[in-house]
């Protein structure tokens, strides 16, 4: 049993523990030293090994990891945790106000709050009667995973509110909206040590953090260096909170971590000098920002403008440039593509630009080469656009030594050693050779992708090992694979083998349309594939195809035409498609009748990667209810439909006032279509 006075130290020991863990991690403003700091810790875990029932779920002891858990549990979130559209410059965000001020005059006197946009992982927290016991990622936003166990170890979470209460009633249910980080000087110190100590460094403080809080394992988590910055409230019982920076003020008083760079601004114009202040100041940051969310102030006004998709209207993501840096390139090397293509990619002096260590980047092709006057031994300049892709813009001429090489292009594939070809008018240089080993490997790996066939377990390792081994000749091959060939195949136990094996039989399913992309051929993507797959009906009828039957389909060109009846009459091809037959990999595309045509009339623009749908499933869809889809975005496109990594679809979409939807936008539209 429970003394009375092991009761009331533990109570006394947590509230001093999370006091002091407030001061020192929040406010930096520590009142005692480490040590004393670390006995009082010590302490409480003393007594509640001895009276486990003294742990309770806001004790400071939690934030020291504890045992490995089996898995995360997905949980609902009390709202949508909605993502940002993105501003690329002043402009697009003088863009943004004159859409959202059309929609209601009241935001031309309203106020707005600009926010550094923290580049971590979005967290969502809950505290019932002051205490915290949910914590989840934002996920998809409607679900996310329980990562509570982890959550605890962060020491500016606070476990329970408020650390110093000032005389802040505690609301009886808070849902919080944060972002986990972790510091740059934090980061740099943790690989220092984990490098003295030969252990694993990390690329850039946002992705250790994301992968630090997913892990199964508490005490890894509670290991590295993570700090937490909050600065929304998603749900809360009593009197609503009516403008942001009231909330900011809020948090902060309840002993939440908040960033102290936000501004309020009076007016669009002081809004734009703002972000202009804070983007001149990114390299002094503690942190990684790669931008500013500009919301309005007047949380009502805010939420009465709706969303767009899955981005609130009354906010925006100022987008800061993709950042630039210089290295040296130590040499080029060559890449050869499942269609031949040879192209060049510069093989660089490591360099940390735009949050990850960069190695490689690309040289888009000869011609550019040549162009630029790149040599091997140049001091260049790289850019990671979009944050995202690595590529050089240019050599720095002035820093050269004398020393530098040109590059002189090859006259052999690299991989195969048989002769390269050009074609007159193009810029690409080809291997020729439809043998060649890395011709075949990149054809399986398409292959086996998700938007093709997507055979799960199938990706670029195994497939150089089916090459290297001579098991697949191919991509016909994979469907007469043995579980005896692939145990012999190095990292094959029974397990990975009859799920391989489990997944290629599962591919014989998919739809014509998936198959035709799955081939390969030139110019042919998920949308001419699905094009085929509706007029043709058949591989059989597809194969027997002239380019002038091609031609007179929408948005088939002479190029795509006869690369497709030059793809069919290749003898290796035909061999190919005699053993997909043999296999049972050949579908039907059935004639669907014609539904309602409700959309009849619209015109539809898709963008980005939707969940479930692929492009030319969406588009057969939309033209089954009578709606157009076209590739550009304009004054008569009715909706555009953007999923992940939408690129300049989106922007201009948004620029025209065109409404955009997402893929569950679309199944409403599609289902009043039935």
């Amino acid at each position: 049993m429970v003394s009375r006075a092991a009761r009331s130290r533990a109570r006394e020991l947590r509230k001093q523990l999370n006091l002091h863990d407030y001061r020192y991690h929040v406010i930096d403003d520590p009142l005692i030293s480490d040590s004393e700091y670390d006995q009082m810790l010590l302490e409480l875990r003393e007594l509640e090994q001895q009276y486990p029932e003294l742990a309770t779920d806001d004790s400071p002891t939690h934030r020291v990891g504890g045992r490995v858990s089996e898995r995360f549990v997905r949980v609902p979130h009390p709202g949508p945790i909605l993502s940002l559209s993105n501003a690329f410059g002043e402009d697009d965000v003088r863009a943004w106000y004159e859409r959202i001020a059309r929609l209601d005059a009241r935001v031309e006197q309203a106020a707005f709050v600009v926010e550094p946009k923290l580049d971590g992982l979005t967290v969502v927290l809950h505290y019932q009667n002051g205490t915290f016991n949910l914590g989840a990622t934002r996920g998809d936003g409607q679900n996310g995973e329980d990562i509570t166990s982890n959550l605890r170890t962060i020491r500016t979470l606070p476990l329970r509110v408020p650390v110093d209460p000032n005389g802040i009633k505690v609301p009886a249910r808070l849902v919080v909206r944060g972002e986990a980080i972790i510091f740059k000087k934090d980061f740099s110190e943790m690989n220092r040590r984990a490098e003295a100590e030969g252990g694993k460094t990390y690329v850039n403080p946002r992705n250790t953090a994301a992968g630090s809080l997913r892990q199964l394992d508490t005490s890894l988590t509670a290991a590295r260096p993570i700090r937490l910055f909050c600065y929304s409230i998603i749900e809360s019982t009593g009197k609503p909170l009516k403008r942001q920076w009231l909330v900011l003020e809020k948090l902060r008083d309840l002993g939440f971590p908040v960033e102290g760079n936000a501004r309020i601004c009076e007016g669009i114009e002081e809004v734009i000098t703002v972000i202009q202040q804070l983007a001149g100041k990114r390299d002094s940051f503690a942190y990684e920002i790669d931008g500013m969310v500009i919301k309005l102030d007047d949380l009502e006004l805010a939420n009465s403008l709706g969303v767009v998709g899955k981005d609130p209207r009354a906010a925006i993501a100022f987008k800061l440039p993709a950042e630039e840096r210089t290295t040296q390139l130590l040499d080029i090397g060559l890449n050869v593509g499942r269609t031949g293509v040879i192209t060049p990619f510069a093989i660089l002096e490591p360099v940390y630009v735009g949050g990850a260590n960069v190695k490689q980047a690309t040289l888009h092709n000869f011609d550019f080469i040549k162009e630029k006057d790149i040599r091997v031994g140049d001091r260049l300049l790289i850019k990671r656009s979009g944050d995202v892709i690595p590529y050089v813009i240019g050599p720095i001429v002035e820093a050269r030594t004398g020393k530098e090489k040109r590059y002189k292009m090859p006259n052999k594939c690299p991989d195969c050693g048989e002769p390269i070809q050009m074609i007159e008018g193009e810029v690409a240089v080809f291997c020729a050779n439809a043998s060649c080993p890395a011709q075949r490997v990149r054809n399986l790996e398409h292959f086996a992708s998700r938007s093709a066939m997507d055979i799960e377990g199938l990706g670029i390792k195994v497939a150089e090992q089916l090459v290297e081994q001579g098991l697949v000749e191919d991509v016909g091959d994979i469907y007469g694979l043995t579980k005896e060939a692939l145990l012999d195949l190095e990292g094959f136990a029974e397990k990975k083998a009859d799920k391989l094996l489990s997944a290629i039989e599962s591919s014989k399913s998919q739809p014509l349309s998936r198959v035709i992309n799955a081939l390969g051929i030139r110019g042919v993507g998920e949308s001419v594939a699905a094009d085929y797959a509706g007029h043709f009906r058949s591989l059989e009828a597809l194969s027997r195809s002239k380019p002038a039957d091609l031609e007179v389909m929408e948005g088939i060109g002479p190029n795509i035409a006869s690369g497709t009846v030059d793809w069919f009459a290749k003898p290796r091809n035909k061999k190919l498609l005699a053993k997909l037959k043999k296999a049972a990999v050949w579908p039907v595309e059935e004639k669907v009748e014609a539904g309602p045509q409700t959309l009849s009339g619209l015109t539809l623009v898709l963008t980005g990667t939707l969940p479930a749908l692929q492009r030319g499933e969406a588009k057969a869809l939309i033209e089954g209810a009578g709606g157009k889809v076209t590739g550009s975005v304009s004054g008569k496109t009715a909706f555009l439909v953007a999923g992940e990594k939408a690129g300049s679809k989106l922007l201009k979409a948004q620029d025209l006032g065109v409404e955009i939807i997402d893929e569950a936008g679309l199944r409403k539209l599609l289902e009043a279509a039935r």
